[in-house]
């Protein structure tokens, strides 16, 4: 999967907008965002789409790119996604530092709660702040999903109102076959993939404006 990705057709010098972070700078990156990522899932992908974009690290639709590829290989997304962006950024020992940084405080902090959770799991108080917490992280997940479709319809937008149309029916349809028919992800994937080659260079393209004196 990295290999695929570090091909021609992902050059680096692309997606990173400024110089290369240190390996020191990635572990402590990456340990704020471990001691940070309460409920993990899209809290932590949140944090992480924040610091990619305060440091410049891969431009937005780059960094969406990267998030579709690593839901095609299995595993836990978060980390996959987490090697990714480390190897990408300062190739193995970028990788080490990035996982060592994500892993390390959730570890921690798993051994000690699974220690003490069972004490006070019971508690009246403990069952209203997990009931608490699940209306948030649905919340989270739809920012997230709305900011990270941003560059992507914004493109569509560009490319005409038949490329938009398409953009949605799929975005749309995907929806349904996960929310109303628990399809497998794996399958909805490979399925809007599918669509997408089939049908989009079907569609026309808007032509792009021409800028006046470009061409002097």
């Amino acid at each position: 999967m990295v290999n695929l990705y570090l091909s021609k057709e992902f050059p680096l010098e692309k997606s990173i907008q400024k110089p290369r972070p240190g390996l020191w700078q990635l572990f402590t990156t990456w340990l704020v965002i471990g001691a940070q990522s309460f409920g993990g899932g899209t809290s932590t992908l949140i944090l992480i789409h924040q610091a990619c974009m305060k440091y410049g690290w891969v431009a937005e639709d780059e960094f969406v790119r990267l998030w579709a590829l690593v839901q095609i290989a299995p595993g836990i997304n978060l980390v996959k996604f987490t090697i990714l962006l480390g190897h990408r950024l300062r190739g193995w020992p970028g990788l080490l530092a990035a996982c060592s940084g994500l892993l390390l405080p959730s570890a921690g902090v798993t051994v000690l709660m699974t220690a003490g959770f069972t004490a006070i799991q019971g508690q009246p108080l403990v069952k209203a702040a997990m009931r608490g917490v699940m209306p948030a992280t649905v919340g989270l997940s739809l920012a997230m999903g709305a900011q990270m479709a941003q560059p992507l319809f914004g493109q569509a937008i560009k490319e005409g109102r038949p490329r938009l149309a398409a953009h949605l029916l799929i975005s749309v349809c995907a929806a349904l076959l996960l929310g109303l028919y628990n399809a497998s992800p794996v399958l909805v994937l490979l399925a809007a993939g599918t669509a997408a080659v089939l049908l989009l260079p079907r569609l026309p393209l808007k032509p792009a404006r021409s800028v006046p004196g470009a061409s002097q």
